[in-house]
């Protein structure tokens, strides 16, 4: 099937389009990038100084065209325990020793762009990914409900902060949780809305909307105190956002003092390797939803995200990634090109530069329930329907993840459950070195690209099979995988696979071979293994090795 004939478009056209787009993500990272830097133990204006440096710096340096960089839920877990840590009791000490960690962290991220090794994310298996976002998603609703019933809550530790829930209803500000249930009711309604305007507006702006007159109601700019069903509750400036009074007031810079301990050298790994493979991986499923079906250059994205991320930390910011639900509204909005980010980025800094009073009437409870909303969205219970769908190889991967993550922290979380699925396919037969060291042929025949893997095709024969995709030539019309000689076919293999051959433009997949092999479960990208590792033949109603024809796309990034 020849690729799609995309519409040629004027100059103007495109650039009206990106104005418009990065207008409306704006609107909804406005709230979002207060939210996130509070959670985050951050000053409220550093979520809005990333959001304008990813904007404003990485864009022309060559950013992924549709994503939008700036703070992510996903990094909030990693951030306050780096804080925390840090300050050892002391938060502005902990905030300042943080933005060290985050400079070494982005050359990291630099020198890693830099080696042409951004792609190694696309290796990490979908399902230990998705445990770690569940498990972020309970930390983060775990401590921001405290925040929307507006209870302030000492314990940082996610077990103990759910069991403290009923004490914080008990104790709730009747202020507070009147805004913040509004909130709530406004984010898990607004999208089942079905007519177009109500598309056309972000549900975030709806709860800015609906919040910043409840909280002049309550008259929360002034202490006072409120008598309700008997009791006395003290409402007031405690419940808004607090900004600095100029915004030059909001550029804070790095404590280094602390960064040879090996608390920092902690964090400055997480920040590096978990940054890279979230907005790796947020690149890759913003490119599947490009109309254009352009495939981004992962390591020049990573060389913009690192130079953001050194610039930001170096001013008070907090670490940014490509954030998915922002680049997907970017999308939606009819962005063209990596300008829409940059708009975006500028909308923010000229809000705040012009209208600093109106942030500061936002009440708290509303920031507090967007990210209880997110957190919902990384926790959400068809997570856990997907994963023990594909299988329960790929459900234990995910519930071990995300259990050790909750009972440790991110980093042992996610190794934990690497070494997790590196122990079930030793106990399925694979040995350590067929895994690691994988055997991959490849032969390029006219049109057709032929690769062959034995053994184990695992997550390490990914970036291989990439690499020769990549080094195939051009004009290829077929790609057969072979794995006849295959004993052992992971669902990380499989899932990444196809995304793989959509890359080459007008290229057909063909899987040889996959008929051979018995099928974890009837997902037809579910873990794969020989009769002689699994004993008698299932038949699960695995899908047959039938072509998986895809239309495909160039792509100019490298292994």
């Amino acid at each position: 099937m020849p690729p799609a004939t995309v519409p040629t478009r004027t100059p103007d056209s495109g650039l009206l389009a990106d104005v418009r787009s990065g207008f409306l993500v704006f609107l909804i990272a406005l709230p979002l990038c207060l939210g996130i830097a509070l959670a985050s133990g951050f000053p409220p204006i550093a979520g809005i100084l990333t959001a304008v440096v990813g904007g404003m710096v990485a864009t022309p340096l060559g950013s992924a065209r549709l994503t939008i960089k700036g703070p992510a839920a996903g990094m909030i877990v990693i951030v306050i325990g780096a804080v925390t840590e840090l300050g050892q009791g002391n938060l502005v000490d902990g905030y300042h020793r943080t933005l060290a960690v985050g400079v070494v962290a982005a050359a990291i991220q630099i020198v890693l762009a830099l080696l042409r090794t951004a792609t190694i994310g696309i290796a990490m298996s979908p399902s230990v990914v998705h445990g770690m976002l569940a498990a972020i998603g309970v930390v983060i609703i775990s401590k921001q409900v405290h925040q929307v019933l507006g209870v302030k809550v000492g314990s940082s530790d996610p077990l103990v902060l759910i069991q403290q829930i009923p004490d914080s209803i008990a104790d709730a500000n009747p202020a507070a949780v009147t805004i913040g249930l509004s909130a709530l009711l406004v984010l898990f309604l607004w999208p089942l809305l079905k007519a177009k305007w109500a598309r056309a507006i972000p549900a975030p702006l709806v709860v800015l909307a609906l919040a910043v007159p409840m909280g002049m109601a309550f008259d929360l700019t002034r202490q006072h105190a409120v008598q309700l069903f008997g009791s006395e509750f003290w409402v007031g400036p405690q419940l808004l956002v607090q900004l600095p009074a100029r915004l030059g007031e909001a550029l804070q810079f790095p404590d280094f003092s602390q960064i040879l301990s090996g608390t920092s050298i902690k964090y400055i790994a997480m920040f590096a390797i978990v940054g890279t493979i979230e907005s790796t991986l947020s690149c890759l499923a913003v490119d599947a939803m490009d109309p254009e079906r352009r495939a981004s250059n992962l390591n020049r994205d990573l060389l913009a995200l690192g130079c953001s991320n050194l610039v930001s930390a170096a001013l008070g910011g907090l670490p940014m990634i490509s954030e998915i639900v922002r680049s997907r509204a970017n999308i939606d909005a009819g962005a063209r090109s990596s300008r829409s980010n940059f708009f975006h980025g500028f909308f923010l800094l000229a809000f705040v530069a012009a209208a600093p009073s109106l942030l500061q009437k936002i009440p708290l409870a509303a920031l507090g329930a967007m990210l209880v909303f997110v957190g919902s969205r990384l926790a959400s219970p068809s997570h856990f329907k997907q994963a023990l769908r594909v299988g329960t190889d790929q459900f234990v991967l995910f519930l071990g993840t995300m259990v050790v993550t909750l009972l440790t922290d991110l980093l042992v979380g996610v190794a934990s459950g690497l070494a997790l699925k590196i122990l079930l396919h030793c106990l399925r037969g694979a040995s350590l070195r067929s895994i690691f060291r994988p055997t991959v042929t490849s032969e390029r025949v006219g049109d057709e690209l032929r690769i062959a893997i034995q053994g184990t095709a695992s997550f390490p024969s990914i970036l291989i099979v990439r690499s020769r995709l990549r080094t195939a030539g051009p004009a290829l019309e077929r790609i057969v995988v072979d794995l006849r000689q295959t004993s052992l076919v992971d669902h990380t293999f499989l899932s990444r696979l196809k995304g793989m051959a959509d890359e080459v433009p007008g290229a057909t997949l063909e899987i040889v071979g996959k008929d051979d092999l018995i099928a974890m479960s009837g997902h037809p990208e579910s873990s794969l293994a020989r009769k002689s590792l699994v004993g008698s033949r299932r038949d699960r109603g695995a899908p047959s090795g039938a072509d998986a024809r895809r239309d495909g796309r160039s792509s100019d990034s490298s292994p």
